[in-house]
This record gives C-alpha cells, sequence and structure tokens, in this order.
C-alpha cells in the first residue's frame, strides 16, 4: 500500500452554531482543519498510509490538534512540537444570498515560524510514495516558503510524486507575492490542481469566457489554459474543480482534467448540491479523491469521477473533514444519488 506525506497547517475553526453571524453568536463550535491536514484524512479513510507534516505548539491546545488527525489514523510521528501558537480562523456560515465570511488569526503560527532543521525530510520520505502540499503553507511566511521548497527537493530527490493545490488565499499575500513563490515551485510538480481564480492568481492562466458568479463555465478557456500549463511546467495532469455559485445554499459541482503529454481533456458529470452543509475542505476532498484513483492506478476519467463524487459528498459533512468512505463515492460515482436511507 502506498504511502502519501502531506505538510501544512492545521488550525483550530470556531464557527458559528447553524447559521448566525459573528454578532449574534455567544458560543462557538469547535473543529480541527486545514488543507493539508484534509486531506490526509481523507486519504486515511481510503485505506491509504498517510503522514501529516507540520508544527504545533506545545501546548493542550497543540495536542487536540495532534488528536484530531490522529483519531482518523494519520501518522503525527514527524510532527514538530514548537513555536508558541496554533493558528485560529472563525467561519460565519453563509446562506442563500448571503455569502460565508472566513476571518483569520493566524499570524506568527507554529508552522509560520517553522525552519526545515525541525524536520528529517530523509526519514520524512524513506518510505513514502507521494508528496501533497498546496499554496496556502507558502503563503504564511517567507520561512514557510522556504521550508516548503526544501521539503520538495527532498521529496524529489526520493522520487515520490508530488501534487500541490495552488489554494490561493487573497488574505494571506498579494498575486504578485503568489506568483513569484508558486511559479518557482513548480519545478518540483508533477499533478498541478486549483480552480479558475487559482490558475490566474498565482500562475497567470485565466480561462477565457468563464464567470462562474453567473454559472457560465466555457470549457474551451481551461482546455486552452491547461495546454498552455503543461507545456510551460511539464505538469503530467492538470485538473481544476468547476464550482457554479448560484447561492451560498446552492451550487453546481463538476471538475476537469487533462493529460499533460497527450493533450487530453475530460470534465465530468455535474452536481447539483443543494442546500450545501459545509462547504469547507470540498477542494480539498476533491484532491483526495484524484490522488487515491491515480494510486490505485485508475485512468484519469475515472479519477476525476471519483473526486467529483468525493467532494460534492463532503458539501453534505459538517467540518473539515471528509469522512465518506470508498463505497459512498463509488456509489455516487457510478449514479445512485438518490439519498435514500440504508437500512
Amino acid at each position: 500500500m502506498a504511502k502519501i506525506v502531506t505538510m501544512g497547517e492545521i488550525m483550530l475553526r470556531l464557527s458559528t452554531p447553524g447559521n448566525e453571524k459573528f454578532i449574534q453568536a455567544d458560543e462557538f463550535d469547535i473543529n480541527y482543519g486545514g488543507s493539508e491536514a484534509n486531506v490526509a484524512v481523507s486519504l486515511a479513510n481510503y485505506g491509504y498510509d498517510t503522514e501529516f507534516v507540520t508544527a504545533i505548539p506545545d501546548n493542550p491546545i497543540g495536542d487536540c490538534a495532534v488528536a484530531a488527525v490522529r483519531k482518523y489514523n494519520v501518522g503525527t510521528k514527524f510532527i514538530s512540537r514548537s513555536g508558541d501558537r496554533l493558528g485560529i480562523y472563525y467561519l460565519e456560515p453563509g446562506s442563500a444570498v448571503r455569502p460565508s465570511n472566513i476571518v483569520y488569526d493566524r499570524a506568527g503560527s507554529s508552522i509560520a515560524c517553522a525552519t526545515a532543521d525541525l524536520f528529517d525530510f530523509d526519514a520524512i520520505f524513506a518510505d513514502a510514495d507521494w508528496f501533497h502540499f498546496t499554496g496556502i503553507t507558502p503563503a504564511l511566511s517567507d520561512s514557510a516558503a522556504k521550508l516548503t521548497e526544501e521539503a520538495l527537493k527532498a521529496a524529489k530527490a526520493h522520487g515520490l510524486t508530488v501534487s500541490v493545490d495552488l489554494n490561493f488565499r487573497k488574505k494571506l499575500w498579494s498575486q504578485e507575492k503568489a506568483r513569484e513563490v508558486m511559479t518557482n515551485l513548480m519545478q518540483y510538480v508533477d499533478i498541478c490542481i486549483g480552480n479558475e481564480e487559482d490558475a490566474e492568481k498565482v500562475l497567470g492562466f485565466k480561462p477565457e469566457g468563464s464567470d462562474v458568479m453567473s454559472g457560465n463555465l466555457e470549457l474551451a478557456g481551461y482546455m486552452n489554459i491547461f495546454s498552455q500549463m503543461a507545456d510551460r511546467f511539464g505538469f503530467r495532469y492538470i485538473a481544476s474543480s468547476l464550482r457554479e455559485s448560484h447561492s451560498a445554499s446552492n451550487n453546481g459541482w463538476s471538475a476537469c482534467i487533462m493529460d499533460g503529454k497527450t493533450k487530453e481533456f475530460y470534465h465530468s458529470k455535474k452536481y447539483t448540491i443543494a442546500p450545501i452543509v459545509d462547504r469547507v475542505g470540498g477542494g480539498d476532498a476533491f484532491t483526495s479523491g484524484l490522488i487515491c484513483s491515480f494510486l490505485d492506478g485508475k485512468d484519469m476519467k475515472t479519477a476525476l469521477e471519483f473526486g467529483t463524487a468525493a467532494a460534492a459528498l463532503k458539501h453534505t459533512i459538517p467540518g473539515d473533514f471528509n469522512l465518506v468512505t470508498r463505497a459512498e463515492v463509488e456509489k455516487l460515482a457510478g449514479g445512485d444519488s438518490s439519498g435514500r436511507v440504508q437500512r
């Protein structure tokens, strides 16, 4: 069985109950999550050996974050207990025409202050097959960006397949800084994943004719930018989730992928997700599904359908983690979206 390593920040999530606004809330619901941790949990649920690498303060809140992923059989032995604080994010869930809102309180977090000497990358990657990171980690700080590159160099030296979710976060860094840092990191990447905003803001590729706010998706634009990205960076595969935001409660969801060598392009089936329970982690569920399927030896079309179905299911689950099984994803990908009670 293959082993996957992910590296990034896990945070304490404080969300308002129900659909309350921040100003209404007298209490918060507690969860833990973060893009790379979410991917590790999903892959562990699919039966793969996973290892999550991060830095967490050596205090009871740090213990809770470790326990949150360990509960789902994610490896934690390479987590550095260092730094002074765990990052926090506050979530105000949206509804109907009111969008969700996120406020970050993560400056100076343990992983943002971490350096490469805290991690034995030779040991971390010694028996691993795949390394996954996102554009969030290098956005945290200059030291986190340097840490990410050191991890990538070590992963490639050990012969791992490397995937990235571009994940542009405008509240963390500017478009210009993102392009400068992430363009350099693409030299280590085999599989590139991101939505239309990520491709434009992070790498400078914009799919012409698409407007996700109006629900208009022009697939020819994606084919064009995927081909350009493959030519420039040599990606093995390029994939994008396609979210049509009709409202905070009602989204269309599909995805597309291209083989970087043959330029074969494929668009998945589309799901209508309404009402949405929790959209946080949807992209991570998509990424996890792709990785799982590729490690299973599936072709890119099957992989895309599995990843798209996994992400659709994540929208029905509270919290950051996607806790569905392979069987549940395969059932939906196979066409059963009835939602009938299982007895």
